[in-house]
């Protein structure tokens, strides 16, 4: 796992799954497989609704484990190129900071069995958004990275 937050304006992560990039590709691009990984371990995915295309929107809604507290973010997918690279748009359903517009683009690379992901994101208007995401994001992947052993099993 790698993290570069040397940029305010922008979060790079970089993570290798013990998976074909086919699979973490389906993973990725299937809402009945998001389901089980989407979402940090405190903020669950547990409603989602993708048009996966080119221009599709897609939403999701958040549950806190702590409180039953919904927090809903969507956008639009920009670039779909199977099974290599993934680009959309993020924004919080709420006002202000949060609910900001950014840009995701994530790029998938096999690396003999493995799949080397690289997530960039931009922009923030803090440093605190930046890094907030900065956890939510390596916590989903963490449950990415269970959920594709698990299938793997």
């Amino acid at each position: 796992m790698t993290t570069d937050t040397q940029d305010a304006q922008a979060l790079t992560l970089i993570r290798t799954f013990d998976a074909p990039r086919e699979l973490v590709w389906q993973a990725w691009t299937t809402p009945e497989h998001a389901l089980n990984w989407w979402g940090p371990t405190h903020h669950p995915a547990t409603q989602m609704s993708w048009d996966f295309r080119s221009g599709g929107r897609w939403r999701n809604c958040l549950h806190s484990v702590e409180t039953g507290e919904p927090l809903w973010h969507g956008g639009i997918f920009k670039e779909i190129i199977k099974p290599e690279r993934l680009v959309f748009t993020f924004a919080w359903e709420e006002p202000g900071e949060r609910g900001m517009e950014a840009l995701v683009t994530v790029t998938f690379a096999e690396q003999q069995e493995k799949t080397r992901m690289v997530l960039h994101q931009t922009p923030f208007q803090s440093i605190a958004e930046r890094d907030g995401h900065d956890g939510g994001w390596n916590s989903t992947f963490d449950r990415l990275a269970e959920y594709l052993t698990q299938g793997r099993q």
